[in-house]
This record gives structure tokens, sequence and C-alpha cells, in this order.
């Protein structure tokens, strides 16, 4: 069996994503059940790990951080996830931070402040809309 050059040892893109900001983003009851909304965030982001977003292509390894209500979300084939213990934005932070020194990392979220903050650790960011709208 012959072996893609361009494929051999390649590491698969990081994809973070913070749910709490995903899922706030659009106002369509979200916060009537916020597990609930984690959860249709995740089984979305199966098509997101195989496919990508735009300016990464997949597939690719998608971690799901959800803090508060939404703790205890289940991972399913494709997307990883990761509840907060404290604060999403610092699990956030760490699991960019702890990315592969040759793993493109990036972060799905609007909030500039965690933006700049995992800039700092080598990530690029997109917005929300990178994900809204898959599956």
């Amino acid at each position: 069996m012959e072996t893609d050059p361009a494929s051999a040892g390649s590491v698969r893109p990081l994809l973070v994503v913070d749910g709490a900001n995903v899922v706030g983003s659009v106002p369509d009851g979200w916060w009537r059940d916020r597990r609930g909304a984690a959860e249709r965030l995740r089984d979305r982001l199966v098509r997101v790990a195989e496919e990508g977003v735009p300016g990464l292509g997949g597939p690719v390894d998608v971690v799901l951080v959800v803090e508060g209500a939404a703790r205890g979300v289940e991972p399913v084939a494709g997307v990883r996830v990761e509840s907060a213990p404290g604060n999403g934005d610092d699990h956030i932070v760490a699991v960019a931070a702890g990315a592969a020194p040759d793993q493109e990392c990036v972060v799905v979220t609007a909030d500039r402040e965690l933006r700049e903050r995992v800039a700092a650790h080598g990530a690029r960011s997109v917005g929300p809309r990178a994900v809204r709208g898959a599956g």
C-alpha cells in the first residue's frame, strides 16, 4: 500500500468551538434549554469534523467546549466534548495552548478578548457563522 507523501506524518488541524458563544450567537430560544442547544450544536459539528470550515479543509479534530448548564454533554463520533471545570474561556485557551507544535489550531468564537488570548498561543479565530450553517 502506497502512502501519499503529502499526508505522511501530517497532523489534523484542531478546531476548538466556544459552545456558549456559538449557541448564543442566534436568539433561537437556546436559553430555555442550554444543554439541548449544546447537543444540537455538537451534532452539527459532526459534518464540520469531516468537511472543515472556510479556510480550513477537513477532516479536522473538533473539540466543543461547554460550560455551565451545558456541562456533561456527551461526545459523539468526530466531536470531542470537554466540560470546562470553571470559566469556559480559560478552558478554551488551555486547549488551544495544548495543540501540538505542528498542528494548526482554529478557535470558533466572536469573543474579541478570547480571540486575543488564543492568538497569543498561535491559534487563529473564525466567527460562529463558520459552523452555524453546518449539518
